[in-house]
């Protein structure tokens, strides 16, 4: 199963604080993890707000990622197109392109944002805390 990661996701990835049904899917060898460049740029950019929860090495972060085989998803134009698809959930652009690239792509999303609970698109999945 194809994976993407949303930020809170990740920054639970690098604390070592992953959600127990999150963990075993990350940790499952048969499926395949993806990030998003914008949850890059996003730790990026609260972190220089000085966000108390975005103290992670986002440079760190990414080679961690990618040293570990996960794969980095970029935007594309058909994902920019894509955003306004999903339900108007966000207008924060950080947070709609999570759900735009998934549906593009064919991922399974893992989220911890209880406003996409009520999403009824079969790509969600919000795990438990």
């Amino acid at each position: 199963m194809k994976l993407l990661l949303d930020t809170q996701m990740l920054l639970w990835l690098a604390a070592g604080t992953l959600p127990n049904e999150a963990e075993t899917l990350v940790l499952d060898v048969d499926n395949k993890l993806y990030f998003s460049s914008v949850s890059i740029w996003k730790i990026c950019i609260d972190k220089s707000f000085g966000r108390d929860d975005f103290k992670v090495n986002s440079e760190a972060l990414r080679s961690s990622l990618l040293d570990n085989r996960d794969q980095e998803l970029s935007i594309t134009s058909l994902h920019i197109l894509s955003v306004n698809d999903p339900p108007q959930i966000h207008k924060n652009p950080f947070d709609r392109m999570p759900i735009a690239q998934p549906k593009t792509e064919g991922i399974l999303l893992l989220t911890s944002d209880s406003d996409l609970r009520e999403h009824t698109g079969p790509r969600i999945f919000v795990p438990k805390r």
